[in-house]
């Protein structure tokens, strides 16, 4: 990642302009189209390119959903996109962004999925974690504001240390490196990025009780501002592997105090489920729920 160092000599200012070796083609990727870096998966007539193929949307309607993927896969580093979810009566709906190895029982994953919800309730974001093929680690929070009003960033960091969830930057989930604990930790696979809007009103709002209005379709949710920073696989071996890059660097490999504030504060006052205290699921607590962050 460019950055900045200024040094100050009476009235002289000095800018030097420091870029790392990781700022190569093959482990730096910011598209400013579209189409740059994605390709749609599914149903090319429920997506929309607007503002010149900077920004999409996506359509879900009784005939079909819709999805697109990344050109690339990825090993380490971080991913992120602004989304404008569906406003007014969405329940039963899913918008998912996600990463996935694509490796059927041994794929790796890394979820946002965000639930549909009744008009005027809270919407849910509900994270996921598999590796080596073993997922059920769903942990949800309300979010606390309205996602359909305006773009909002929702952003996925994944080192050697752990993976971390953001939404605008703050820490929703972390998922810590364990494996000197015999706890999985996906670090093998690339993995692609994907999103996809689509029905699941057999689970996706207060458990399939809530089931979607086909009367207020289409349904739409726009996307822009799509930022992948990561070691594109196949490419050079060496940098998934180079601590050099930003995403490895020491402000990464835990949180600072003010994002674990942050964390605290998420956690306390707006999750509303959690795989590791679900003693129905999990008499015995997953051992990862244990580890910490």
């Amino acid at each position: 990642m460019p950055f900045t160092y200024t040094i100050l000599s009476n009235t002289l200012v000095f800018t030097i302009f420091l870029i790392s070796v990781v700022a190569l083609p093959t482990a730096y990727s910011k598209p400013a189209m579209f189409l740059e870096d994605f390709h749609v998966t599914w149903s090319d007539s429920h997506i929309k390119q607007l503002d010149g193929g900077k920004a999409i949307q996506l359509l879900l309607d009784q005939n079909s959903g819709c999805g697109f993927a990344s050109k690339n896969k990825y090993l380490f580093g971080r991913v992120s996109m602004k989304i404008k979810l569906i406003p007014g009566d969405s329940a039963g709906t899913v918008t998912a962004f996600y990463m996935n190895s694509d490796t059927d029982q041994i794929r790796d994953e890394l979820d946002f999925e965000f639930l549909g919800n009744r008009t005027g309730q809270p919407y849910s974001v509900q994270t996921n974690v598999y590796t080596h093929g073993k997922g059920d680690r769903e942990q949800r929070i309300n979010l606390w504001f309205d996602p359909s009003v305006d773009f909002h960033t929702y952003s996925i960091l994944w080192n050697h240390y752990h993976v971390v969830f953001y939404v605008d930057e703050v820490p929703i989930r972390v998922y810590k490196n364990n494996e000197d604990k015999g706890i999985p930790f996906p670090k093998i696979q690339p993995m692609g990025v994907y999103s996809t809007l689509w029905e699941a009103d057999d689970w996706a709002t207060r458990g399939g009780l809530e089931k979607i209005d086909w009367t207020k379709s289409p349904f739409y949710a726009y996307y822009k501002d799509f930022d992948i920073e990561g070691c594109i696989v196949p490419g050079p071996a060496w940098c998934s592997a180079n601590p050099s890059n930003w995403w490895e660097g020491a402000a990464y490999q835990h949180l600072n105090p003010m994002a674990g504030r942050q964390y605290r504060w998420v956690r306390l006052n707006h999750m509303v489920y959690d795989y590791c205290t679900d003693k129905q699921r999990n008499p015995i607590t997953p051992p990862e729920c244990k580890a910490g962050i």
